[in-house]
């Protein structure tokens, strides 16, 4: 593309609507008259100038206002669509989750999990149209901003008379002396902080020319925002994780490599008297309301000396008790208590009994997190267990199955070895139900009792984004202030034979303009400028 060089010597880029330098109109109009277009000052702007290869046309489609406008609508909804239902990473792990969203919300559930929307925030659709939206707005900004700060830099003090006529504000002033001074104007344009520059006898007054970066600094901003948002998917600078813990348990911390552990060594409920005036209602209606839980746990390091594949040798870091809202932090983590799980199974007691005599042989405790597989009574007298089954159902076709991991309804197949029966006799045991599948037995499982445990639900989180969201949010409040409080305004002044021509320009508040003009003109016999568009309305 070939530049383009105007009548006063300055050479343009193609494309170029009003030379840079004198403001002449480079493209006929069919309207002269019209005032003119000043929102980019006429400068080159590559999505209107080239339009030939593959990337002038990715180009052209990213620095479209209205491209943008719809990126970001599409990612609104999206993101609302999300909130329907809990995402996966917030569901209990009961069951899986295309039979927990189902058997939780029906058949609504079933498709919100078929189309995605349970890992909505992670999925690779909904990255690319957080991407795509930094891409528009770092397109958008480079495409206007970059001829904008050209043709700003470059304006000269002496404009073509072309331009001065189109400027909204214009006026002309008959004088029988052309050379007589600006003194008293110049004073009043300092006291109204414009920033003066003289050519020839002409004054081109400017102030406020940063408000016009407003808009690019909150591009900046949410530029930044949106790169926060997306380096939560790099692994280590996000973590919202979850960890369930038994009492008694110790379990090694999620997403700490394996450093950190936690020991819970007891879970406190309190909970309102029922004669609370403030919940009464809420008493009625569920039976309790919680006054505080909270989780009183013993946090531990791997200590260096330990050995890859042996027991990790632990060093106590600190004991804390985890309350709502009153984490345990630690090396950028914080441990939040956000649920809990009363009475939860923890280990069942049989006997193994003679049915006949109820003569009993021993007895096994079976923890129901890790069961063993075979328990020694002595004297010949053993238990082995074949299946183990937390959450015991039949499925569909019509065999012992289990719903989750979690101990709620557990159910085993025992092999009964005795010295008079050494092959052993098979019996199936659940919650009051026993089922000898092949024959009557002459043994049987007795329960002999059960123990339960609390259960400590924890949030365990990282976010080393948060500075960037700070950062982004900070800038874009700039670029609203900067862009909201402050006009870019400019008045120019020349003198053309026996005239004085005064024309003045601003990106908004026109009312604020006019005023001040009045005010610096008052005195110097200069007539105030016409203000063109209000001339029109009231032909």
């Amino acid at each position: 593309m070939k530049e383009v060089k105007c009548e006063c010597g300055h050479v343009n880029p193609h494309g170029t609507v009003l030379c840079e330098s004198c403001g002449i109109p480079l493209i006929e109009e069919k309207t002269r008259e019209k005032l003119l277009d000043m929102r980019y000052e006429g400068s080159a702007r590559r999505s209107q100038t080239y339009n030939k290869t593959i990337i002038d046309k990715i180009w052209n489609f990213f620095s479209s206002v209205k491209v943008g406008v719809w990126l970001i609508v599409i990612t609104l909804i999206a993101s609302a669509l999300g909130t329907i239902f809990p995402q996966e990473m917030y569901i209990p792990p009961v069951m899986p989750a295309v039979e927990y969203y189902e058997d939780q919300y029906g058949w609504l559930g079933k498709m919100y999990y078929e189309l995605g929307f349970h890992n909505l925030y992670s999925s690779w659709w909904y990255l690319v149209l957080i991407a795509s939206i930094g891409i528009s707005l770092v397109i958008c900004s480079l495409d206007r901003v970059v001829p904008l700060y050209r043709a700003l830099k470059k304006q000269r003090v002496t404009r073509h008379e072309s331009f001065l006529k189109r400027q909204r504000l214009f006026g002309i002033t008959q004088v029988e002396n052309k050379d007589i001074p600006f003194d008293g104007v110049i004073e009043n344009l300092k006291k109204k902080r414009y920033s003066i520059r003289e050519e020839n006898g002409n004054i081109l007054a400017e102030k406020g020319r940063f408000s016009r970066w407003g808009p690019y600094v909150n591009h900046v901003g949410l530029i930044i925002f949106l790169i926060g948002g997306m380096l939560r998917f790099v692994p280590g600078m996000y973590i919202d994780d979850v960890l369930w813990i038994r009492e008694g348990e110790t379990k090694v911390i999620p997403e700490t490599n394996g450093q950190y552990y936690l020991e819970n060594k007891e879970f406190t409920l309190e909970v309102y008297d029922k004669d609370h005036e403030v919940f009464d209602e809420a008493l009625s209606n569920s039976g309790m309301v919680a006054k505080n839980y909270q989780s009183d746990v013993v946090l531990y390091k791997r200590a260096d000396n330990s050995v890859a594949g042996e027991e990790a040798k632990l060093d106590q870091v600190k004991e804390f008790s985890i309350r709502v809202n009153e984490p345990l932090k630690f090396e950028g983590y914080a441990l939040y208590q956000v649920e809990y799980k009363l009475d939860e199974l923890s280990t069942m007691s049989f006997h193994l009994t003679n049915k006949e005599t109820n003569e009993q042989f021993g007895k096994i405790s079976v923890d129901l997190n890790e069961p063993e597989t075979k328990y020694d009574l002595g004297n010949g007298y053993s238990v082995e267990v074949m299946s183990y089954f937390p959450d015991f159902e039949f499925n569909s076709e019509g065999q012992p199955a289990t719903k989750s991991r979690i101990p709620n309804n557990p159910a085993f197949v025992f092999n009964m070895i005795t010295p008079d029966k050494p092959d052993g006799e098979i019996s199936f045991v659940a919650i009051q139900q026993t089922i000898e599948p092949f024959e009557d037995n002459e043994y049987k499982m007795a329960f002999a009792g059960i123990e339960t445990k609390d259960v400590s639900g924890l949030t365990v989180r990282k976010d080393l984004t948060l500075w960037i969201f700070a950062v982004g949010g900070f800038l874009f409040m700039v670029g609203v202030a900067q862009g909201a409080y402050w006009n870019h305004r400019r008045i120019w002044i020349q003198r053309r034979d026996q005239e004085i021509w005064i024309a003045g320009h601003t990106n908004k508040n026109w009312h604020g303009i006019k005023r001040e003009i009045k005010e610096i003109l008052e005195g110097s016999g200069i007539n105030e400028p016409d203000d063109l568009i209000k001339e029109t309305e009231d032909k």
